[in-house]
């Protein structure tokens, strides 16, 4: 899953788009190097970072996902955006999946996955984006990240909602410690639950490589990065959303060539 940020403040300035023709050219670039999904957010959610409105998030997001639908009928589009309105007019637009970093708090946006049977993924976070840094707490980090998402997600199953049409995120520096994120990056199936739903893993250049690798800049953290990511593809994650496309298709069809001579 390719990230495109509309935005611009998101942390990793190298990712953000400014306009139509920018975003194709990030699109159709991405489409070459190997993505299969392409992730349009008009929010940035990084810590501290300040809400945007709802009217300036539809205006950013939404002539980009009709422009990118237009120029690619049958790819795969997710929109990140944790409010309902923007989901709404996004789904009308092209987009196939809602990624909700709120993990569906908003009522509307469980209805909204109901009534159109739209693809989700539930991603788990402490707090709010502005303070979830502020000393985030678990008893037990993957028991308390599990038992929040496959209860949203359980819910969704029992008013109809398929479960291939549901994947759960952990929410990686989401209201988390360094200890919780490299426990929550230990497998994937601790949260898979009894209908074995997909699994979403967005570490792309994230501040745990701050504090694991002493790497400051987002620019010095693609290697920590493509770590989680072989990791990742050894333990069965199914998506990856990251920055880096080629990168990352590189190393898994590496990985994937060396395993099958094993």
């Amino acid at each position: 899953m390719g990230v495109l940020n509309v935005t611009p403040d998101s942390f990793h300035a190298d990712s953000r788009t400014d306009g139509i023709d920018s975003a194709l050219k990030t699109v159709a670039k991405m489409l070459n190097e190997g993505a299969d999904w392409i992730d349009v957010g008009g929010e940035s959610t990084r810590p501290g970072a300040e809400p945007v409105g709802v009217s300036e998030e539809k205006k950013r997001v939404i002539p980009i996902i009709e422009a990118i639908r237009r120029a690619h009928p049958k790819i795969a589009i997710s929109i990140d955006t944790r409010r309902s309105e923007v989901a709404k007019v996004a789904i009308e637009a092209g987009a196939n999946l809602i990624n909700d970093v709120s993990g569906l708090r908003d009522q509307k946006m469980t209805e909204i996955v109901l009534s159109t049977g739209v693809g989700v993924c539930i991603m788990h976070m402490q707090g709010e984006p502005k303070s979830m840094q502020d000393e985030p707490h678990y008893s037990e980090t993957r028991t308390d990240v599990a038992n929040e998402l496959l209860h949203r997600a359980h819910n969704l199953i029992e008013a109809g909602h398929p479960p291939d049409r549901i994947c759960l995120d952990p929410g990686i520096g989401f209201g988390k410690r360094l200890e919780d994120n490299l426990n929550l990056l230990s497998g994937a199936d601790w949260i898979r639950g009894p209908h074995n739903l997909s699994v979403l893993w967005g570490v792309s250049r994230k501040s745990m490589f701050r504090d694991l690798l002493n790497r400051n800049e987002t620019s010095e953290r693609l290697a920590g990065t493509l770590g989680v990511a072989a990791h990742a593809q050894k333990v069965g994650v199914d998506i990856l959303r990251v920055h880096d496309v080629a990168e990352h298709v590189d190393l898994g069809r590496t990985i994937s060539e060396l395993e099958a001579r094993r």
